[in-house]
């Protein structure tokens, strides 16, 4: 697993917690995810919360033979962060045949909700996943 490359890094998000049904990182809050006004982009708590999820699902997958994926988002907002450092927490909920659901919270500092919710993820083969591409080539090729 590569946690440490692409959009997680440039958000500069840090793992310090790894189970299969509890993950726990760190954001920092920079002028990079400031939305215009100086507040922390919704957009950017939603990425720290769905890295954590995803991260979750990676834990009870053989990557040999299929990846997870975030399928579904509800997360509130309740408070906006302007400074110091974010903490996502994702808990698994329950296991639906290959859909996990987790809970997942975004904190300040101060230890105050900032967003929470519900993700799902969906772990795919990967021979349905090249199954897919497959299909998406045949229908290129079709045109």
């Amino acid at each position: 697993m590569n946690w440490d490359s692409g959009f997680i890094a440039a958000l500069g998000i840090e793992f310090t917690e790894t189970s299969a049904t509890r993950i726990v990182a760190t954001m920092p809050i920079t002028a990079a995810i400031l939305q215009p006004h100086g507040f922390v982009h919704g957009g950017a708590t939603i990425a720290l919360l769905e890295s954590v999820a995803s991260a979750g699902a990676e834990q009870s997958v053989d990557l040999a033979l299929e990846r997870p994926f975030g399928i579904d988002v509800h997360v509130r907002h309740r408070k906006s962060g302007v400074s110091g450092t974010l903490t996502g927490v994702a808990e698994l909920d329950r296991v639906e045949r290959s859909k996990q659901y987790w809970r997942v919270t975004a904190f300040d500092d101060a230890g105050d909700v900032v967003s929470d919710g519900v993700i799902v993820t969906k772990i795919v083969s990967l021979a349905r996943l090249a199954e897919k591409e497959r299909e998406r080539e045949a229908a290129k090729d079709a045109r």
